[in-house]
């Protein structure tokens, strides 16, 4: 059986940045301060649909299968991709359609070819409900060249937390029909929590069983549906273990495991993902919501939304505004005020901010008051 050190075994040996991360850390902290200055954007999402077939006990969005908003229209969303192409190549932009579920659209296709037409790199996040080889051949012949799909776990857990007992087996269906495309970009995405992280090294040998080679482990924050879910939440020594595991999951090389993008991991940096943590939302990463607000990620709160397509040139918003995201320095106070980290965190995932500018997570603190 595979072990991991206690978390107050790991806290002690990683407390310590060495010169090599100290390094790192410094040439992030000058590359994210040129990304800044330049805000190029690299990737747009779209909330191209709040409907949905599943009910998931994290959900943010709190989707439904008949949402009280229309989908955006095609046409519309098309607008502000043709503005875009005016400034930016393409070619240097991935849309991800997301939702919601996005093949709850009857035109999701369509809305792909159009999107890889104009030039731009077509992505989409799943949960994988109706993800067959006929659709999934459909999306790849209209220019589909990435996805995430939703892998909670065994089949008990995983429709648990999807709300579906036919979810599991709608997921297996998906990533078979996923390893007959060599030429996509695909990966599964697992929401770690009490149901699933005792038994995450025989998960992750059934995913490699299963011909998987990218894993995305991330755990929820309290927004939305998992708010006051207990069950979801991980204890400060069941993070640093799942770190742990990530960590020798990555020297092992069997399956490429990352820790997902919203957090400062402090003494993990650099050894459970392949980048050194920095939040791009509004940096190089916008949204296009379903009733047209123009913000930096979906997960981040509507207090902090710059726009609105209907009212507002993308282009112009994306320039000149979103200063709240561009220089953080607000973020400096609470717990983060005298926080030596300060320098490489920059106030942590702009998504764990509250209406309030309150910090609801941090995970630098949760490393380091695991005992």
């Amino acid at each position: 059986m595979e072990t991991y050190p206690p978390a107050s075994m790991a806290r002690q040996d990683n407390t310590r940045l060495d010169f090599k991360k100290k390094l790192m850390l410094e040439i992030n902290h000058i590359t994210l301060e040129n990304r800044i200055d330049e805000h190029e954007l690299h990737q747009l999402f779209w909330e191209c649909t709040l409907r949905c077939n599943l009910h998931c006990r994290h959900c943010g969005s709190d989707c439904r299968t008949l949402s009280e908003r229309d989908d955006m229209p095609l046409e519309d969303f098309l607008k502000v991709l043709d503005e875009i192409k005016l400034h930016q190549d393409p070619g240097k932009v991935m849309v991800i359609t997301t939702g919601g579920e996005p093949m709850m659209r009857r035109d999701l296709a369509l809305c792909g070819k159009e999107i890889s037409q104009r030039g731009f790199v077509w992505g989409m996040v799943s949960n994988g409900m109706t993800l067959t080889p006929t659709r999934l051949n459909e999306f790849v012949d209209n220019g589909l060249q990435s996805i995430a799909v939703s892998f909670d776990g065994f089949e008990d857990d995983h429709n648990w937390m999807r709300g579906n007992p036919t979810s599991y087996k709608n997921v297996l269906v998906a990533v078979e029909g996923l390893k007959q495309h060599p030429s996509l970009t695909w990966d599964v995405i697992t929401c770690v929590n009490q149901r699933n992280i005792h038994y995450l090294p025989q998960f992750r040998e059934f995913l490699i069983s299963l011909g998987i080679r990218r894993w995305r482990l991330f755990t929820v924050f309290p927004f939305g549906r998992a708010a006051h879910d207990p069950e979801l939440k991980l204890s400060n020594e069941q993070f640093v273990e799942m770190l742990e595991f990530i960590k020798q999951t990555r020297l092992q090389g069997r399956i490429r495991a990352d820790y997902g993008c919203d957090g400062f991991l402090g003494p993990y940096e650099g050894e459970v993902r392949n980048h050194y943590y920095s939040c791009s939302a509004g940096i190089n990463v916008a949204s296009v919501l379903a009733d047209g607000a123009i913000s930096g990620c979906l997960s981040i709160r509507s207090d902090y939304h710059q726009g609105n397509i209907y009212h507002d040139s993308f282009w112009e918003v994306w320039q000149n505004k979103f200063q709240v995201y561009r220089d953080r320095r607000w973020m400096k106070t609470d717990q983060c005020a005298d926080c030596k980290m300060w320098r490489y965190c920059q106030g942590n995932g702009f998504h764990l901010r509250d209406g309030d500018g309150k910090l609801t997570v941090c995970q630098y603190n949760m490393i380091q008051n695991a005992h």
